[in-house]
């Protein structure tokens, strides 16, 4: 059995993941649940029209809401204006990222591409690396040593989660990639993932990322002011609040090193502003397990699926303190986990190799 008691090694490059291939959780056959293959057939058309619906509404919600804010400059009113316009800047333009990665938001490829690369810019990630680093976080989702995108270690760094309620963290490291990138250089664990063909696209992505905001710093330098940025580039940070509180709760607290998503994502009843926001992302589990379903199916696909699933969490704030109650006892006991019970209808849940080095086990 694993010791469970030292601090495990989440890099990319360190031994936790040559331990992973090792126990077969790599590139793994994992558990879905049983969906009529017509279904899903069904389920997984891809439309233009509810994603060109949505990209009006958010970007004539940014024209509105940043006419509004730029109105108030200079008064008291600017701070609420620029607390929405920031939250409507930075969740969509975060969630827009992410599903149009996955290239099923829009029917149209071209229309995928280039929502895409907006939104990456708008949320400060590399358009390339970050879909080649989403694939593998699909391919392991939360396999130490595999995963790129782990939150945070067990027991968890409260200082970066509290950093990137205002993107302090990852902000700032992003830029330095950018940087990086239009040297022509990666970093070690960005080799890991992406792939030689992807690199020199990578280089010159970055390099239109940095002109862009050395055009804003120009702005703002010309103006005497840092209205421009207020609208571009600082909504990264000062509206990032949502998407941490969003993010959270997609998997910590949860298993790690498991090959079934109903043991390491977390599904989230949400109001329809919030699902419009995050492009119901709630839906986490079943993005995860069929993760080439677009956003518009997937409270859908929760109808097919629920009967095999552990409850969604009733709202935002009941996920958000099941998070943080987890979060506080991994402090003292990294190896504790919230255990999600089955209805009775469910599948037995599929460990795969083991939970962290232990037999083999299926159980309900």
């Amino acid at each position: 059995m694993a010791d469970r008691s030292r601090r495990r090694d989440y890099s990319l490059t360190g031994p936790e993941g040559k331990r992973a291939q090792e126990r077969g959780l790599t590139a793994a056959e994992w558990y879905t649940s049983p969906i009529p293959r017509q279904k899903m057939k069904e389920l997984m058309k891809r439309r233009n029209g509810p994603a060109i619906r949505d990209t009006l509404i958010w970007f004539g919600g940014l024209a509105v809401l940043g006419y509004l804010a730029y109105l108030s400059w200079g008064t008291w009113w600017a701070i609420p204006a620029f607390l929405a316009y920031g939250i409507l800047y930075a969740t969509p333009g975060d969630s827009r990222w992410h599903e149009c990665g996955h290239g099923t938001a829009f029917k149209t490829p071209w229309m995928n591409e280039a929502l895409y690369q907006i939104a990456s810019f708008m949320v400060l990630r590399s358009a390339t690396p970050w879909r080649w680093s989403h694939a593998r976080h699909h391919t392991d989702t939360i396999i130490v040593g595999r995963d790129p995108e782990i939150i945070t270690e067990r027991p968890p760094i409260w200082r970066i989660l509290l950093m990137q309620i205002f993107h302090l963290y990852g902000g700032p490291i992003e830029i330095k990639r950018f940087a990086l990138h239009a040297m022509g250089r990666l970093e070690k664990e960005e080799k890991e993932y992406i792939p030689d063909s992807q690199r020199t696209k990578t280089f010159w992505e970055a390099r239109v990322y940095l002109l862009i905001l050395l055009a804003i710093v120009g702005a703002c330098v010309y103006s005497g002011s840092i209205l421009p940025a207020m609208f571009v580039f600082l909504p990264s940070f000062y509206g990032a609040f949502v998407v941490i509180a969003f993010g959270i709760t997609q998997h910590l607290g949860l298993y790690e090193d498991v090959l079934d998503h109903r043991l390491n994502s977390r599904t989230i009843y949400m109001n329809r502003l919030c699902r419009f926001l995050y492009w119901n992302m709630n839906y986490h589990t079943e993005h995860h397990m069929f993760p080439m379903v677009p956003y518009h199916a997937l409270p859908k696909l929760h109808e097919e699926m629920k009967a095999d699933c552990p409850a969604a969490r009733p709202g935002l704030l009941a996920a958000l303190k099941e998070v943080i109650d987890a979060l506080r006892k991994q402090k003292h006991d990294p190896a504790y986990v919230v255990v999600k019970p089955l209805p009775a209808t469910a599948r037995p849940y599929y460990y795969g190799t083991g939970v962290q080095g232990e037999s083999p086990v299926s159980v309900r």
